[in-house]
């Protein structure tokens, strides 16, 4: 049987590690792109050339996407099963009012966690316009893109446009004889760096530290590799691309 094929952002820590490690362990094959290489993933790998590790710079989304378009066009749809795309890779940026935070540090939160996603995805499907196999996009979207935070506004918004490109490129590909099947999904509070940055975060930039703090102090986080394989499981869904905006807590 030909193995899937999973391309994996931001798999080098955190969720993006114990996703990346789960598919590898599924015997699935990897193409990781993060901005460093990740020696914990590739003790995963148990199969000669089952994981390729890009190490890329997602703020420069054109780069990414010009790499990856010319990759995958150089790949053969017989020899797969299945591809996917996993747009994982997100940053917060300072956690303070917006007219605090540094045009750079939003500029780059913007970049990776929205405008790469979405390069990344238009060069996906164009590369792989022809291929009838199933073709899927997930993107790790966050419950804090359907509700509005103070202090959060880059990484709120970066959320929000996740899940709305995703609602536009689902009626795209719906027309399309054989088109590719997109979710933007939340995938629930999760232990990893980026809530030790917010509930360590001051109270005067931030009004709801006391709440991430409460969820850590009451066991109410996930740990990646829990919320990982919740992931996963939703990408292996029958139903997948039914609801192109999903929560993992959701049915």
């Amino acid at each position: 049987m030909h193995p899937h094929l999973i391309i994996l952002t931001g798999g080098s820590r955190g969720m993006g590690l114990a996703i990346g490690q789960q598919l590898l362990q599924q015997g699935h094959h990897l193409l990781s792109i993060s901005r460093r290489s990740s020696a914990d993933l590739a003790a995963s790998a148990h199969a000669p050339g089952q994981l390729t590790q890009w190490e890329q710079d997602l703020a420069d989304s054109g780069a990414a996407a010009q790499r990856l378009s010319g990759w995958l066009r150089g790949l053969q749809a017989a020899d797969w099963a299945g591809i996917t795309l996993i747009n994982n890779a997100g940053v917060i940026p300072q956690i303070a009012p917006l007219s605090a935070v540094a045009t750079a540090d939003l500029q780059n939160a913007l970049r990776v966690g929205l405008e790469a996603p979405m390069a990344l995805t238009g060069a996906f499907l164009a590369a792989t316009e022809d291929w009838t196999i199933p073709r899927k996009v997930l993107n790790v979207s966050s419950g804090l893109g359907r509700r509005p935070m103070a202090s959060q506004a880059a990484y709120c918004t970066a959320k929000a446009g996740m899940d709305a490109y995703a609602r536009c490129v689902a009626l795209e590909e719906a027309l399309k004889p054989h088109g590719a099947r997109i979710v933007s999904l939340a995938p629930g509070v999760i232990d990893t760096d980026m809530q030790l940055q917010l509930r360590s975060a001051d109270a005067g930039d931030f009004p709801d530290v006391a709440n991430f703090s409460g969820m850590h102090a009451g066991g109410k986080l996930s740990t990646p590799q829990d919320a990982a394989a919740k992931v996963l499981a939703w990408l292996d869904r029958a139903d997948f691309g039914q609801n192109v905006v999903a929560d993992v807590r959701e049915p």
